[in-house]
This record gives structure tokens, C-alpha cells and sequence, in this order.
């Protein structure tokens, strides 16, 4: 599952326990086994004691096999447990047995055996407990052990409603009891203030943890159906549950964005919900209860902007995205981030109706630069007049050159794109069947109608015919073609000198 309930079920919480609670367990059973021999004056509360040297020398070693700084092997721990439950099933310390039972059980990986253990011993109550367990530190380990147990099936995400119900409870009454356990005034004198504060915040840590993972168990019940959109479904519902209790939880929203995505096969708008649920994972506080550390969050973070690119088809509008999933864990009841499809569509209209005839051509050249662009040319261009309504033309663009110059027959169209800095090619040529009665400007936008009659993939070029350029063109600009020069006058012949 996710790293943090990792960490408080490892290294930090035998952290913990070692600082506090197991210094003390190790002499336990030797001062409990010295007494026995003894006579013991009657006394208003029975003193539990060790049946014989017997059950001192297993006790005794069951509690080395606690130790976690040298932990004995989990099968041997449980075996010297059963051997103390065998000769000595009705033993003083009972209670004590069963905290060390959930101890082994854990370490062999039966957890869900070790919930089952620790049920009647939570179940008591935290006054029985102190009865049963004797000692404060004792009560806080068995509390501690039940609900790092508890984390790590829930972590795995397996247990049944009752392990579960029952780890739940430890995990409350282990932040309560703490509260006590770690008040200023019972610090041992061999700590400092600041170690006995830790020991508190390292067992409130397992508390809070416990009880996120518990909350947070349906994701792991995954297991291998990640993939499977009807058990992603029935998760969802269950995360967004927990989504409740824990509302800041980048974990939960990540896992939220991984089920929404498992579903979009067969709800397509799932993926958006997806793309919310990981903007609000990137915006969630880290470091705490349920959330992302640094480094997860900004994988994370760059992994957003991966797929929000694919589907937008740019990063535009992510940081609005992410402003809106900080506001609220979960996305409004409208919410929907377009597609690059739909971005496209968008813009592509947007074109056309401020560029209808732009459009319109370069619609026709796409067609005509296709595989299958002379079958297009003849069957639907080719000899069909393209007029517009009413007069109106149907196509624009800019005059580029004249054949020839003056009095020409035939004009050289281009059609630049609205951002662009200078003239690209022409693309089609209009024939004139009456040639201009003078010198048309060039660089300058005409607007027309005409037939088409030729066509040339390589070099592209469109060819129109147009049977009167008044009628069918706006916007030339014609100038008087100069006056053509005669012939050069000649120098008057020298005069003869007179004989």
C-alpha cells in the first residue's frame, strides 16, 4: 500500500516501543519468579506469580524472544508461547501471554490470527486491561502491537468487519491511553524531555496511521482487479467514504483518480473525474496522516501534467484546474475538462466564423492533397461553379502575381494565414476569359468566384476559370498600363555648305 503506514508499522514503531515500553519487560518475569518460592503475607489484592521455576525459565525466555532488538525467529516464539499455554494453560499471567501471542502472530505474518487473539483482550476495556496486564507499559505495548497489526492488514487490504472493528478500537484507545502514559510528571529520569515527547508523538503516529489504513482498506482490496471496472466502482464508493474522514488526504485522492481512471472503458467521463482527483492530490498538504510526502507529490504532480496534456491536448488551463481542486475534495456536480478533440472542434469553428472563406479553401486544398485528391477534383469540383449566395464570393485570398503584367489573363492567388508575416506560394490561378482592360495591383486581397477546370498535385495548383472579372471579382485595383514608346526621333541631317 502507500509508504506511510509502511513506516509506522517497521523501523519507527519498534523505535518506540524500545524507548518506552519493552526497557521495562525484560526484568518482569524474574522479579515475578523470585517471589514464588516465597512465602507471600495475604494482601487486599492478589499478586500474580509464576507457578514454579518451571514456568519462570519459560516466561522468562518468551519475553527474550519479545525483545526487538534481538528478536527471536517468529516460529520459535510461538513455539515457546505453545509450550507455555500447554504446561501452564491457566497461568497468573494470562493476559500477559495473549499481549505476547498478538506480538508472535504479527511477526509470522498471521495477522489476521493475531486480531482474532487480541478481540477478547481489547474488548475488556482499558480498566480491565490494567487489571489483567499489571503494568501501564505492559497495557501501551499490548495497544501498540494490536494496532500495528491492525495497520498492516489493513494495509494489505484484507480482515474481516470484526479484526478491523477490533483494531480500530485498540488504535482509540492507545492515542487516549498515551495522553497519560507520556504525562511530563511520569518521564523516567534516565530520559529527556525531548525523548519522552517523541515516544508520544511516535505512538500517536501508529494511532492515527492505524486508523487511516483502516479507513482506507477498499483500495486494497483491489489487489489484482485494478483493471476491473466493476470492482473499481464498488471501491469508489467506499474511498469517497473515507474521502469524508480524511478530506486533505492526497493518498485517497490518488486512489480515487486510479479507480475513476479503471472505469472510463465503460464511462468515458470517468477520466475527468480522474484528472480532478489528481489535481487535488498535488494541492493537499504532505507530510501527515493520509498524505503524500514531498517527492510523491511532485511525481505526481509531473505525471498530471502528462496525462491532462494527452487528453487536453496542451497544458492550458491546469493551473485553473489545480485552483479549483483546492477548493473541495471533491469535484463540482458540471465539472468536465475538454478534450483535445473537443478543443479542436472549438477552435475549429471559432476559424471558420471569423475566417469563413480561408476556411472554406483550405478545406478544398486538404481534400485535393489527399491520397484520393484528383477523384475528389473530378467528381466534385471540376466544371461546378462556386458562387457564392446572392452574389456574394466564395472564396479570398491575395493577388500575387499577373500573366501578363498589363492587360493580363491570368492571376496568381495565395492564401496566407491570418498570423502570417509574409506570402506563402500560390495555390490557384484564375484565367481570365477577357483580359483586364489595364495593370492589376499585386499584394493585395481579391475576393471571386469561378469554375473549376484543372488540377496539379505536384506542383500544387488549382486552376479556376472566370468569364467575367467585373462580375466575379472584388477588390482589384487596376491601373492604366503606360503608353507604349514610338520609335526614337532621329537628329536633323547637317546642313551642306554652299560651294
Amino acid at each position: 500500500m502507500h509508504k506511510y503506514v509502511k513506516t509506522l508499522i517497521g523501523t519507527a514503531a519498534a523505535a518506540a516501543l524500545g524507548l518506552v515500553v519493552l526497557t521495562t519487560t525484560a526484568h518482569y518475569a524474574r522479579a515475578q519468579a523470585a517471589a514464588a518460592p516465597a512465602a507471600q503475607a495475604p494482601a487486599a489484592k492478589k499478586t500474580k506469580q509464576v507457578k514454579d521455576t518451571g514456568e519462570y525459565d519459560i516466561f522468562n525466555e518468551v519475553v527474550k524472544d519479545s525483545d526487538p532488538a534481538h528478536p527471536a525467529p517468529a516460529k520459535k516464539f510461538l513455539a515457546d508461547l505453545d509450550t507455555w499455554t500447554q504446561k501452564y494453560p491457566n497461568t497468573d499471567f494470562k493476559d500477559r501471554r495473549t499481549m505476547f501471542y498478538i506480538q508472535a502472530y504479527g511477526a509470522d505474518n498471521q495477522l489476521g490470527k493475531a486480531m482474532d487473539t487480541a478481540k477478547p483482550l481489547i474488548d475488556q476495556g482499558l480498566a480491565a486491561m490494567k487489571e489483567g496486564l499489571d503494568e501501564d507499559s505492559t497495557v501501551l505495548q499490548a495497544l501498540f502491537q494490536t494496532s500495528r497489526v491492525a495497520a498492516a492488514l489493513a494495509a494489505q487490504g484484507s480482515g474481516t468487519p470484526d479484526q478491523l472493528a477490533t483494531g480500530q478500537k485498540a488504535s482509540e484507545m492507545l492515542s487516549e491511553f498515551a495522553k497519560t502514559f507520556f504525562a511530563p510528571e511520569k518521564k523516567p529520569a534516565n530520559l529527556t524531555p525531548d525523548q519522552w515527547a517523541q515516544g508520544l508523538k511516535q505512538v500517536e503516529d501508529l494511532a492515527k496511521g492505524t486508523e487511516f489504513a483502516i479507513a482506507d482498506t477498499p483500495f486494497g482490496s483491489l489487489k489484482g482487479n485494478s483493471n476491473d471496472p466493476a470492482a473499481c466502482a464498488a471501491v469508489e464508493a467506499q474511498l469517497k467514504q473515507a474521502m469524508e474522514k480524511y478530506p486533505d488526504s492526497g493518498i485517497i485522492a490518488n486512489q480515487l483518480a486510479s479507480v475513476d481512471r479503471c472505469q472510463q472503458s465503460k464511462d468515458p467521463t470517468k477520466v475527468q473525474q480522474a484528472l480532478y482527483y489528481w489535481a487535488r492530490a498535488t494541492v493537499d498538504p504532505v507530510g501527515g496522516v493520509g498524505q503524500l510526502d514531498d517527492k510523491g507529490q511532485k511525481t505526481l504532480d509531473d505525471y498530471l501534467k502528462k496525462v491532462y496534456t494527452t487528453i487536453h491536448g496542451s497544458a492550458d488551463g491546469l493551473a485553473d484546474l489545480k485552483a479549483l481542486a483546492a477548493k473541495s475534495p471533491n469535484p463540482p456536480a458540471d465539472f468536465k475538462i475538454k478534450t483535445a478533440a473537443e478543443v479542436a472542434a472549438e477552435q475549429q469553428k471559432q476559424f471558420q466564423d471569423s475566417h469563413p472563406q480561408l476556411a472554406l479553401w483550405l478545406n478544398i486544398k486538404s481534400q485535393l492533397a489527399d491520397t484520393n485528391g484528383e477523384q475528389y477534383f473530378a467528381d466534385s469540383l471540376k466544371d461546378h461553379d462556386m458562387s457564392g449566395d446572392n452574389g456574394s464570393k466564395l472564396l479570398k485570398g491575395t493577388l500575387v502575381e499577373a500573366k501578363p503584367a498589363c492587360r493580363s489573363k491570368e492571376l496568381l492567388i495565395a492564401f496566407p494565414m491570418p498570423d502570417a508575416t509574409s506570402v506563402p506560394a500560390p495555390e490557384l490561378t484564375i484565367k481570365l476569359e477577357t483580359a483586364l482592360t489595364g495593370k492589376p495591383e499585386t499584394g493585395k486581397e481579391i475576393e471571386f468566384n469561378g469554375v473549376p477546370t484543372a488540377f496539379s498535385k505536384d506542383p500544387f495548383m488549382l486552376t479556376m476559370t472566370v468569364d467575367s472579372a467585373k462580375e466575379k471579382i472584388d477588390g482589384l485595383t487596376i491601373t492604366p498600363c503606360a503608353a507604349p514608346r514610338g520609335p526614337a526621333p532621329r537628329a536633323p541631317a547637317p546642313k551642306k555648305k554652299d560651294d
